[in-house]
C-alpha cells in the first residue's frame, strides 16, 4: 500500500497541477492510483476546485467528492481559520486517522495524499502539514515555484523536512511564469545546495507530461 504525500513550499505553486499530471502518467502506465485531499478550503463548487480536478484526472464521478475531500470549507483561508468561520474545528488526531484509513483502503493502489498549502501551513490548531507528514511517515514530493525568492523558500522547506527525518522523494519545480527568473537558474542553485535531490521541472505553458516523474518515483521504489 504505497503512499506519497504531496506538499509545497507555499500556497498556489502547483501541487494539484503536478498531482493531476502524475495521476495521468501513472494511469497511462497501467498503474492503479488513487488520490486524497482531506482538507479543502475556499470550496464553492466542484468544477475548477482541487477536488474536482483530481477526480477528473482519476476518471471518477462527482459523487466521489466526499471520499476525495471530506473536510471542505467555504472561506479561502488556512484550514483552522476556515473551520472557525463555520463554527467547526479540525481534530488533528482524527485527520491523521482519516489519512491512515485511506492508505489502508487503497490496498495495492498507489495513493497520493495532497496537503493544504505549504509544508508549514497550519492544518488544525497547533498542527501543520509537517506534523501530518511525520505522523503518516510516508515519502514526500515537494512542489516549488520558480518565482524570485523560491530558492530560499525551497531550501527552508527541505531543511524542516530533513530536521524531522522525513524523506523527500523528489522536488518538482512548477514554473511560475510571468517575470519569474528562468527555471534553469533555480535548478542550478538547488543542485549546488541539495545535489542528491532529484529535480524535475514542470512547464506550465504546455500540457506537461509527468512520465519522467512517474518513472523516477518507480525507480526510487516510491510508486
Amino acid at each position: 500500500m504505497p503512499a506519497l504525500f504531496i506538499t509545497a513550499t507555499g500556497t498556489d505553486v502547483g501541487k494539484t497541477f503536478v498531482a493531476c499530471a502524475l495521476i495521468r502518467a501513472l494511469r497511462a502506465a497501467g498503474r492503479k492510483v488513487e488520490a486524497f485531499k482531506p482538507i479543502l478550503s475556499g470550496f464553492k463548487a466542484l468544477q475548477g476546485s482541487d477536488a474536482g480536478r483530481l477526480l477528473d484526472a482519476l476518471g471518477e464521478p462527482a459523487s466521489d467528492l466526499d471520499r476525495m475531500s471530506p473536510l471542505r470549507f467555504t472561506a479561502p483561508l488556512a484550514p483552522p481559520s476556515a473551520a472557525r468561520a463555520e463554527g467547526r474545528e479540525i481534530d488533528p488526531a482524527a485527520l491523521t486517522a482519516l489519512c491512515r484509513q485511506r492508505i489502508d483502503d487503497a490496498g495495492d493502489a498507489f495513493l497520493l495524499i495532497e496537503g493544504a498549502g505549504g509544508v508549514m501551513s497550519p492544518l488544525a490548531e497547533g498542527t501543520t502539514n509537517l506534523d501530518l507528514i511525520a505522523d503518516l511517515n510516508v515519502p514526500t514530493l515537494l512542489v516549488a515555484g520558480s518565482y524570485l525568492g523560491a530558492v530560499s523558500h525551497t531550501l527552508t522547506a527541505l531543511a524542516v523536512l530533513e530536521g524531522r527525518g522525513l524523506p523527500v522523494a523528489a522536488l518538482v519545480i512548477s514554473e511560475s511564469g510571468g517575470d519569474a527568473p528562468p527555471t534553469s537558474e533555480m535548478t542550478h542553485a538547488l543542485r549546488l545546495f541539495a545535489p542528491a535531490l532529484p529535480v524535475i521541472v514542470a512547464h506550465r505553458d504546455q500540457q506537461w507530461s509527468a512520465d519522467a516523474l512517474a518513472a523516477l518515483l518507480d525507480a526510487r521504489g516510491v510508486a
